[in-house]
């Protein structure tokens, strides 16, 4: 029979394990509420914008550069929009950098692990854009893996700390310079698709090249041919296209986000009941126990009282 002190001490731990996560429970609760308005509402823009940028490629047509003046690789869209074939690809993989969050950065990195298999198969090389210290530290330790050949290229970390469009074109910017100069030829998005506060689905969403004829919109949806642009539709296709990736970028964090603080509630909700469970089986234990204690004390008393017959 296990000893009293023990499960007594053991009944503590628990109980004081169930203070912490019940404290991050409502913690995520009240975040989770905030993420989740502020993804619905961008949710809105960004298929609009993603509307706009149809009907502007509709409308141009030939992307040239000549007339352009670029000053930054998310700038020059002419190249963007420009596909080759595919030797290198970019995964821009978004975790977060707190863990507690059930299998939230787990599945995150199982997945992207898979993909860089698929892709290895197929002699295409992967390079890593990472975001959160956790999938940083999981995915580091598979460098040396050689099952895996891969390499990271990038690492985020307070980006998403605070999502915001200011880390999202950072991120926009870096990843357009890879593929502008030609370091690699496709990137792709892993992240966490919103559902709602119990569910989350891990996604890919291809980033780049970014693809034009799939994008151009239908007839019925094309800008006017009447309409004028000024200074070119060229110009402003050039302001639109990275207003576009980084707003992709930006909805992928926020989704990412929201998922994070949903998974983390249900964990802590979760561990919350299992922490009262094992109590209750813990006092039955102690009570058990406490009986136990005392029938032997009994006996022993019994058994003295015979002997002194």
């Amino acid at each position: 029979m296990a000893n009293l002190k023990d499960i007594k001490n053991r009944i503590q731990s628990v109980e004081n394990t169930k203070k912490i996560t019940r404290a991050m429970k409502m913690v995520a609760a009240a975040k989770v509420k905030k993420a989740e308005y502020t993804v619905k509402s961008a949710r809105p823009f960004a298929s609009m914008l993603t509307d706009v940028f149809k009907k502007m490629l509709s409308a141009c047509g030939v992307y040239e550069n000549a007339d352009l003046n670029i000053k930054s690789a998310i700038e020059n869209y002419p190249a963007l929009l420009t596909k080759r074939p595919v030797d290198s690809v970019g995964i821009l993989v978004i975790t977060s950098n707190k863990g507690l969050a059930g299998a939230y950065n787990a599945n995150i990195v199982r997945h992207t692990l898979s993909t860089i298999k698929q892709y290895q198969e197929k002699g295409v090389k992967p390079h890593l854009f990472v975001v959160g210290q956790k999938g940083i530290s999981a995915l580091k330790r598979k460098l040396n893996d050689p099952y895996y050949n891969f390499e990271i290229a990038k690492t985020y970390i307070d980006e998403i700390n605070n999502v915001t469009a200011t880390g999202a074109n950072v991120i926009a910017e870096d990843i357009a310079k890879y593929y502008v100069e030609k370091k690699i030829d496709k990137i792709e998005i892993i992240t966490t698709k919103f559902k709602n506060m119990m569910s989350y689905m891990v996604e890919d969403w291809t980033l780049l090249p970014l693809d034009a004829e799939n994008l151009k919109a239908e007839d019925e949806h094309k800008i006017n041919p009447l309409m004028i642009f000024e200074p070119s539709e060229q110009a402003i296709l050039q302001k639109i296209v990275p207003m576009y990736i980084t707003n992709l970028l930006f909805q992928a964090l926020l989704e990412a986000q929201a998922s994070e603080l949903a998974s983390r509630m249900t964990a802590m909700s979760a561990a919350s009941n299992n922490a009262e469970d094992m109590i209750r089986v813990l006092t039955i234990d102690y009570n058990k126990a406490r009986q136990w204690a005392i029938t032997q004390e009994l006996v022993e008393i019994v058994s003295g009282a015979d002997a002194l017959k």
